[in-house]
């Protein structure tokens, strides 16, 4: 979902405490999601990770592109590509640039591209924006280009709701979430099986012991979701036709500050989020000269300065092949 700034930096529990377990056995799990000593660093800094506000990634098939929202007041889709080993400068995707855009997300086939918009629905006799966020694909035309965006049926959108970060399986389901939707409470999770030409109606998902479930990321063979509840990232697995109880990505990830937008890489091997977290990059030292006008500048213009970044972990989990 479209990241915040501003978030209240709650007390950093500093050690490393074992994954949280809503009060069952995880068998199927790996022994550790997380090594103690992962250490999380900004993705492309200054390149993707910059001193705006940016979030949400999804990458194509190969790795070699990352889609990415940039933006706080009007949210637009960009997309950097990994040259020699180097990410380019951003460009703003071929779909997006006019109206607030986010949450994209690549199908694992790089077919088609998924993501959430306030752009006026089709029929709408004003051409202004919606009032709400729905949920939009576009079709891949060749290399980065992408075709008219479309409008996802109604076994998706209600036409009543926000609706945020699609994320697709292999198989074409497609997970998002939506707050107080059909009388539900706060930010739920929902899933669509997909039929080749139509989605069957929406279902609540479902997991013992969360309240919420939000940003939800479907690994691509479906066997695993990452999702937000609160404000910890948890991994839950598909196990004998039913989602485990959650495990906790404790720090250096979950840290009491606002996290959220997971991705994983298809090797299971890299957790990317969307954070506005400064503590432990950087920190201003009040016992030292105060700031003059050129260091505030400075400051404000550093990757660090309170806007959203897209950060990267170490972690072990399943290939999501």
């Amino acid at each position: 979902m479209k990241y915040f700034t501003g978030c209240l930096v709650a007390l950093i529990i500093i050690s490393i405490i074992p994954p949280a377990v809503f009060g069952q056995d995880n068998v199927g799990f790996p022994n550790n999601i997380m090594d103690s000593t992962a250490k999380v660093t900004p993705f492309a800094p200054g390149v993707v990770s910059t001193r705006y506000d940016e979030g949400a990634t999804s990458f194509s098939p190969d790795g070699k592109t990352v889609y990415f929202t940039m933006g706080s007041v009007y949210s637009t889709i960009c997309f950097s590509k990994n040259v020699d080993g180097k990410w380019t400068r951003p460009q703003v995707a071929s779909f997006s640039g006019r109206w607030n855009d986010m949450d994209a997300f690549v199908s694992p086939d790089g077919k088609k591209l998924f993501f959430a918009s306030t752009r006026p629905v089709p029929g709408s006799a004003d051409g202004k924006p919606n009032n709400h966020a729905e949920l939009w694909y576009a079709e891949n035309t060749g290399g980065d280009n992408w075709g008219a965006p479309r409008l996802l049926d109604t076994a998706v959108n209600t036409g009543n709701y926000n609706t945020y970060a699609p994320s697709v399986s292999s198989d074409g389901t497609l997970y998002w979430c939506c707050p107080n939707r059909d009388g539900s409470k706060g930010m739920q999770g929902y899933y669509a099986v997909w039929h080749g030409d139509h989605y069957e109606p929406s279902k609540l998902l479902s997991i013992t012991g969360v309240t919420h479930i939000q940003d939800p990321f479907i690994a691509p063979n479906g066997k695993y979701l990452v999702f937000l509840n609160g404000q910890a990232l948890f991994v839950s697995m598909w196990l004998q036709g039913a989602w485990s109880p959650a495990v906790k990505f404790g720090p250096p990830v979950s840290m009491g500050d606002y996290v959220g937008s997971p991705y994983v890489s298809r090797d299971g091997k890299t957790l990317y989020f969307t954070t506005s977290r400064i503590h432990g990059f950087y920190k201003r030292d009040p016992l030292n000269h105060a700031l003059d006008f050129d260091e505030l500048i400075k400051e404000n213009d550093s990757l660090f300065n309170g806007g959203g970044n897209i950060l990267q972990v170490p972690v072990n989990l399943p290939d999501g092949n």
